[in-house]
């Protein structure tokens, strides 16, 4: 009986041995696993931009990785702020991680007003160990791309095509992307119809040219959108175009004609000189009709005259009626845009009248006119009109347009001419009359 209750005593004991030893081992496995939750870390963290708008989507990505010998359960990874919300996070269930691996979250999540720097709260729960928490820094701030017209002409002329420059300026403390600009305007044309900048960085801006060609008075919008993360927003800068002169374009004046006449052929010289602020290019002039551009110069190319600069030109043409002679000067601008003007010499009457028109490409339209008369004494072809000479017997003949004859006009200065002689001539017998009297004295 003894021994019996000693088997009991025994098995007993043994039974109590065993549960204790069961007990030991559970606690030590459930210590190991929290002990390895505990080294799975963040090792990464990015969102898709540095700022937000109000109201805007965006996407934290969270990498985390197992630093410990065995394979961690991760659940449900999700950001906790007033100021977000996430109601698109389909991370559901559990996901293991491998040790020494990495597994990476991206979390969709939308910002909320009001603007302001903000700490949002990365959490995920591990498998029998405690929860892994990460501050996540969110900003959003209002601020949208800045647009400004930066250079353009003080007037638009009607069918020219003039530049305009476009800034942006990207106030926003991350870079935007994907900037695509499609200027838009009744009536108005532009070169290039849309542009695109890959990007902008931070606090940088970006210039864009545009040629614009108005065919009216309008406003021009450049309608310009963006992308600041995966979202799209837009803003626009609108340029009004008035139609008028260009202040700074090139003034040809025409002056200093004179015309020569051959049998059937007529020759016209004389100067154009630019009184404008910008240079002009490939001028030419020659005739309109009725006169017919003909001879050995029917027109001549000057080239380009720079602003206060002038040129000479010397025309030949052949024409039934000398009363009127259309003179047509053209240039271009530093665009390429065409330009010309028309200066009507007047023979009969002595007068001249000048016509200008401007154009961009294959289009026409007039200016305004002005005098460009080349001084006085008008164009007559002097005294009487006879533009070949006196009785008109000479064949050929030359006739300044604006100061009379050329071969009588000097002739009018023979009495000033006389007078300085003898003024001359007065000052050196003043200046040597001891000389002369001691001459006089000595011979007698």
């Amino acid at each position: 009986m003894v021994s019996a209750v000693y088997a009991d005593d025994s098995s007993s004991t043994t039974s109590s041995t065993s549960s204790s030893t069961t007990s030991s081992s559970s606690t030590s496995s459930s210590t190991s696993t929290v002990d390895q939750a505990a080294l799975v870390y963040v090792s990464n963290i990015s969102l898709d931009t540095n700022e937000y708008f109000p109201d805007d989507e965006g996407t934290l990505s969270v990498t985390l990785t197992n630093g410990g010998t065995s394979a961690i359960g991760l659940e449900n990874p999700t950001l906790i702020s007033p100021h977000i919300s996430t109601e698109n996070n389909d991370w559901v269930g559990m996901s293991f991680v491998g040790a020494g691996s990495s597994l990476t979250y991206s979390i969709p999540f939308t910002v909320k007003p009001p603007c302001g720097t903000y700490f949002a709260l990365f959490t995920i729960g591990t498998q029998n160990g405690n929860a892994i928490h990460y501050p996540v820094k969110i900003k959003i701030s209002s601020n949208t791309l800045t647009g400004a017209i930066t250079s353009q002409p003080t007037s638009y002329a009607p069918e020219a095509e003039q530049n305009v420059t476009l800034t942006l300026m990207n106030t926003r403390s991350g870079d935007i992307k994907n900037i695509v600009i499609t200027p838009v305007g009744s009536g108005i044309d532009a070169d290039p119809s849309v542009e695109l900048i890959p990007t902008i960085s931070a606090g940088s801006s970006s210039a864009v040219t545009f040629g614009i060609t108005p065919h009216q008075a309008s406003d021009l919008t450049f309608n310009v959108s963006y992308q600041d993360g995966d979202n799209t927003h837009y803003t626009d800068v609108v340029l009004p175009i008035t139609l008028g002169q260009d202040k700074t374009a090139a003034v040809p004046i025409v002056n200093n004609v004179e015309l020569t006449s051959s049998g059937s052929t007529q020759e016209i010289t004389g100067d154009v000189t630019n009184a404008g602020i910008t240079d002009a290019y490939g001028v030419t002039v020659t005739v309109g009709s009725p006169a017919i551009a003909t001879g050995t110069y029917p027109v001549y190319a000057i080239g380009s005259i720079a602003s206060d600069d002038s040129g000479s030109f010397d025309v030949t043409f052949s024409a039934n009626d000398l009363s009127a002679v259309p003179l047509v000067v053209s240039w271009k601008d530093s665009s390429g845009n065409d330009y010309n003007i028309t200066k009507t010499l007047d023979l009969s009457s002595g007068t001249s009248s000048t016509t200008g028109s401007s154009t961009s490409k294959t289009s026409t339209t007039s200016s305004s006119s002005g005098s460009m008369s080349g001084g006085p004494g008008g164009m007559s072809g002097g005294p009487g009109g006879d533009m070949g000479g006196p009785g008109g017997s000479s064949s050929s003949s030359v006739t300044s347009l604006f100061s009379g004859s050329k071969g009588g006009g000097i002739s009018s200065f023979y009495p000033v001419i006389g007078a300085v002689i003898i003024l001359i001539a007065g000052i050196v017998l003043w200046k040597k009359r001891k000389w002369i009297l001691l001459k006089l004295n000595k011979k007698q």
